[in-house]
């Protein structure tokens, strides 16, 4: 099978043995694949796969059921949706049976590989470790990504009004479009949010240069989650500003998760949000679609950060 490398920052198609199942495991034929922000810093080099894991990039994909072993929910032709920590721009997977989801009703490929990564990382970082509720309001930084789509719209359908920063007036209108209220763009800075704030939750992929900002545009009790350090890692805070309003400032990483947390999230996530997806009031945003001969075009694309929602891979 073929599986997609990357080194000294080149990416290239290998082939690949395929690997062997175990019990309460999986494999699937890969129609198409989602490209997170967490390839291209693979891709340079700098956040290489959780130890035992495949140097395959690839962290969320979909597919057909091919093989099963064990007990499982899934049988072959199955059409399912996988959470990865690496893997899923190949030809095929092995995968834990518990990170599969299945493709909601009518749902192309494309849009079901753009699901896993961003929807689990939205839902787990504003929702369960964020833990709001309903009618607080909610900040979320990098609004037009794939995570940043999702959260918009996981907000709306959960009573949250958000607010957003990024990057320009047109992703700007996208994302209210979606469903957010407002918003700030990054060049100006974001101490302006604070007109619109004090905000419950932020959702933070950017890390140093908004951290001293946060304490001002956070209420008391909020929750500042950091998903990311687009901005930088080193920051000077006002500690009593975090004393004072009782903030609490959570670090959060999905890929490196165990396979019990990741597959507890799913199936909650299955429960909450699969009947939204359904009904159509959940949709993945996929901003371009390339096949896989394509890939360095897409990689390209994804960082000249320029698209609202995903870039996926077809495998035609």
């Amino acid at each position: 099978m073929r599986g997609l490398q990357a080194e000294g920052g080149v990416l290239s198609w290998r082939k690949e043995q395929a690997a062997a199942l175990q019990p309460g495991q999986v494999r699937v034929r890969i129609k198409a694949a989602g490209i997170n922000r967490a390839d291209l810093l693979q891709k340079a080099g700098h956040y290489p796969p959780p130890p035992g894991t495949t140097d395959i990039l690839g962290l969320e994909c979909a597919g057909e059921v091919i093989e099963t072993s064990g007990q499982t929910r899934w049988q072959p032709g199955d059409r399912v949706c996988a959470l990865l920590a690496g893997g899923g721009m190949a030809d095929e997977v092995v995968v834990d049976a518990r990170h599969l989801l299945p493709v909601p009703q009518g749902m192309s490929w494309e849009d079901a590989a753009a699901i896993p990564e961003v929807f689990s990382t939205a839902w787990l970082n504003v929702f369960e470790l964020g833990a709001a509720q309903p009618g607080e309001k909610v900040l979320i930084h990098a609004g037009a990504s794939g995570v940043g789509t999702a959260a918009i719209q996981l907000c709306k359908a959960f009573g949250n009004p958000c607010w957003v920063s990024l990057g320009s007036q047109d992703k700007l209108d996208t994302c209210i479009a979606l469903g957010a209220e407002g918003g700030v763009l990054r060049h100006d800075g974001i101490a302006s949010l604070k007109d619109f704030g004090p905000f419950d939750v932020a959702l933070d992929p950017v890390g140093a240069n908004y951290a001293q900002d946060h304490l001002d545009l956070l209420a008391l009790d909020g929750r500042w989650v950091l998903i990311g350090l687009m901005g930088g890692r080193g920051a000077e805070l006002d500690l009593a500003k975090v004393l004072g309003k009782r903030l609490r400032l959570t670090g959060s990483t999905l890929r490196t998760r165990n396979a019990d947390f990741k597959a507890g999230l799913l199936a909650r996530m299955e429960e909450k949000l699969w009947p939204l997806f359904e009904s159509g009031k959940l949709k993945p945003l996929v901003a371009r679609t390339y096949p896989f001969d394509q890939v360095d075009e897409a990689f390209d694309e994804l960082a000249r950060d320029r698209i609202v929602g995903k870039i996926v891979l077809v495998n035609d």
